[in-house]
């Protein structure tokens, strides 16, 4: 003969006067904080919320009234934020996201990231071969409104006043920055998000970018100018492209969390796989700021090759100096 079935009310009759006693303590806690409980009542917070914890989980186990669990649940969550969650300010939590979480992440997905570049590099290779072999083929790869003045039948004179031009007036600068700002957080964007489609739009999205740069190399190379763009290019390129590689390495760990679930349901892996991406995204909007700066303002008014080459490469270091900073705090 099997036993009774446990009843959702007998069930909540039987422990509901602890669930309201944790509820106390969590409102006055969540109201006024932790130091309004007294003594007696912060000893007894840990057992109760231990009490709720294991009700919810018989709840669940027996598939009782999902009033009762949802209303548990809710509990066990707020009880656990009193007992665990760290309370400190909105700027204390900003700087470790900024010097521990982001860098401990980028540190953990660096082979996503570095197989991010790597495409961007490969189309940068294949973008330079195609067009210098028929540059007529820029502007298959190439739209119009971006080449502009840029392309295959521009004088070379053009091409290096590109290069060179200078942009006087300081509200110019900053209208500069916001549109390259937004193109490129777009383009980054895309990128992360397109991962949920098992990742290959992900991957065409940044060998599309590297034949972008890569047509572009080869008609200022064919004209004597390669090392010219390069020093215009690398000063916002090494944050730029390291952002957009970021969020490509995001939407590669979309879609694996969304293939390759292992033992979890792929809606929990998918979640778990989000959350991690969510960080490597917000240190790519960190890049892309400073990619604005350099490419909007830095990049137009300082135009000698060597110190924008410096430039790149004072950034170049920072950025591994931001991404090494925080191991050992990540680490405890």
């Amino acid at each position: 003969m099997s036993p009774p079935r446990l009843k959702s009310v007998e069930f909540r009759r039987e422990r509901e006067g602890a669930w309201r006693d944790l509820a106390r303590l969590v409102d006055t806690a969540e109201r006024r904080g932790l130091g309004a409980l007294s003594a007696a009542e912060l000893a007894r917070l840990p057992g109760l919320y231990r009490l709720a914890t294991s009700s919810l989980s018989v709840a669940r186990s027996i598939s009782l009234d999902r009033n009762v669990v949802e209303h548990l649940d809710a509990l066990c969550v707020r009880a656990y934020g009193c007992l665990y969650a760290s309370r400190r300010g909105f700027f204390a939590a900003f700087a470790d996201l900024l010097t521990v979480r982001i860098p401990a992440v980028m540190r953990a997905r660096a082979g996503l990231v570095l197989g991010a570049l790597a495409l961007i590099a490969l189309g940068v290779a294949v973008g330079w071969a195609l067009v210098d072999a028929d540059p007529e083929r820029f502007y298959a790869f190439v739209p119009a409104g971006l080449a502009g003045d840029r392309g295959p039948h521009a004088t070379t004179q053009a091409l290096r006043d590109v290069v060179y031009h200078r942009v006087g007036a300081a509200d110019e600068l900053a209208a500069f920055a916001v549109f390259l700002f937004t193109h490129n957080t777009t383009v980054g964007v895309l990128c992360f998000a397109v991962g949920v489609l098992a990742g290959l739009p992900t991957a065409l999205l940044l060998f599309y970018n590297g034949l972008l740069v890569g047509a572009l190399s080869s008609v200022y190379a064919s004209r004597g100018l390669g090392l010219d763009l390069w020093a215009w290019l690398l000063p916002h390129g090494v944050p730029e492209l390291t952002a957009i590689a970021c969020c490509g390495a995001a939407g590669f760990l979309l879609a694996r969390g969304l293939l390759f679930p292992g033992t979890r349901p792929r809606v929990e892996s998918l979640a778990a796989s989000g959350r991690e991406a969510a960080v490597l995204v917000l240190g790519a909007a960190v890049l892309l700021l400073v990619a604005g700066f350099v490419e909007g303002v830095l990049r137009q008014v300082v135009t000698d090759p060597t110190i924008r080459l410096g430039t790149a490469t004072l950034l170049l270091v920072g950025m591994l100096a931001w991404f090494s900073v925080g191991r050992r705090s990540a680490a405890s």
